[in-house]
């Protein structure tokens, strides 16, 4: 499952009429808009991408919007293979439980204020 926001952007005058049509679709769901900007957000869900994209095409033909653009998206997929990365790899680095390593051995590269 994939879900995926959509910034719509419309002229001003249009966004209420704008913003009850999407309400109402069944393709979408209706999350904020900014009337003085011309912005509407939601989200789309879908199997994949390629149902989130016909998905958005349905709101790119909507009346009055200028256009939709995705802005993020979550993949169910993805971060299940993300969790199985971080489950079968060592979470603390070897290093950091060796006894035998002095700290003073240890460099550390976390610290920009140094270098720059």
């Amino acid at each position: 499952m994939n879900v995926s926001s959509i910034v719509i952007q419309a002229r001003n005058e249009y966004i209420e009429d704008l913003v009850e049509k999407l309400k109402r679709c069944d393709f979408c769901d209706y999350h904020f808009h900014d009337a003085s900007i011309g912005k509407i957000i939601v989200t789309v869900e879908g199997d994949g991408i390629e149902e989130e994209m016909k998905k958005v095409k349905q709101i790119e033909e909507l009346d009055h919007v200028v256009c939709a653009e995705m802005m993020m998206a979550y993949s169910e997929d993805e971060l299940d293979k993300e969790r199985e990365k971080l489950q079968q790899s060592d979470i603390i680095p070897e290093v950091l439980i060796d006894d035998t390593v002095s700290v003073d051995d240890i460099e550390y590269h976390g610290d920009l204020k140094k270098k720059l």
